[in-house]
Parts: structure tokens; sequence; C-alpha cells
């Protein structure tokens, strides 16, 4: 027990030093039981997949503020459990939104006049053309790009809760000012 404790706060060290011989050997020790932890909390292997490489490419980045005294094994495992945790509240908020915003385009596709047609998308464009600089960048790269909140945080360099909050500020100025 000892001489695992005192190996992992060794690995801890090397991590923290920037070793990617330590950094490879913790993707290999925990890869594969940390990708079938997460299959078990998403049922979806893509999602499962992205919460790993989330997971190991964090640790990576904030390697410096690793603990020695943690159990690696333990605040992997929590990480992977606080992604889940994200983005599932992340998918919950979207969807609402998404589907309030797909019944919107149904509506405008399903009307016989197309002169409102035009209308209503020369407002929308305007209307996006008209949102805050970092809420149009935001909702830009998640509508036009497709990319997720957690890339988009990423690409911008903010967190996933403040690109939420452009999105969903974006959608609600979109609905009262289109």
């Amino acid at each position: 027990m000892f001489k695992r404790l005192k190996k992992q706060k060794d690995l801890i060290s090397r991590l923290k030093n920037g070793e990617e011989e330590a950094f490879v050997f913790l993707v290999k020790t925990y890869d594969k039981l940390l990708f079938s932890y997460a299959v078990s909390l998403t049922n979806d292997r893509a999602m499962a997949k992205d919460i790993v490489q989330d997971v190991f490419f964090g640790i990576w980045k904030d390697r410096k503020k690793l603990n020695t005294s943690y159990s690696l094994k333990n605040f992997i495992f929590k990480i992977a459990y606080n992604k889940f945790v994200n983005q599932y509240h992340k998918n919950k908020a979207i969807s609402s939104l998404e589907r309030v915003y797909m019944e919107s385009l149904n509506e405008l596709v399903d009307e016989e006049n197309t002169d409102l047609l035009k209308e209503k998308i020369k407002s929308v464009t305007e209307g996006i053309g008209n949102l805050p600089k970092k809420c149009k960048e935001t909702f830009m790269l998640s509508k036009n790009e497709g990319l997720t909140n957690i890339e988009i945080a990423e690409y911008i360099d903010v967190s996933v809760k403040t690109v939420e909050g452009h999105l969903t500020k974006a959608f609600k100025f979109l609905r009262t000012n289109s």
C-alpha cells in the first residue's frame, strides 16, 4: 500500500513537472477504465469518448495545480463525473432552446405567404446582426459552424457557462426583437 502511494506521488510530481512519459502512463493506465465509467453514465460512446479526452486534456492543462495528496484515480473519476453532469445540464438547456428554435422554423416553413417568410428571415438576420459582439460570435459558432459549447468555450477561451449564457441571451434577444 505504501509503495503504491509513493508511486502515485511520484507520478503526480512527474506530471506537475510536465513529463510527457508520466502523462502517457496516466492515460494508458486509466483510459479504458475511465471510458467504461463514462459510457455507464452517458449510454453514448461518442460522448463518453469526449468526456475522457476532456478529462485528460484538463489534467495536462492544469497539471501544475495537482495535489500529491489526492488519490489520482478518485480525482480522475470525479472530474469525469462532473463533466458528465455539466454536459447533461448543457444538453437539457440547449435542447429546450433548440426545440423553440425548430418550432419557429417549422412555423416559417408552413406559412404559405412567401413575402411574410422573407420578412421574418430578414428580421432574424438583422436580429443576429444586432447581437452584442461576443454573443453574436458564440451564436454563429454554434449555429453556423456547429461547434459544441465545450468547443466554443475552448476556442474563445471562456467557460462553458459563459457560452451557455451567450446562447441563452442570443435566443432571448432574437425572440423579442425578431
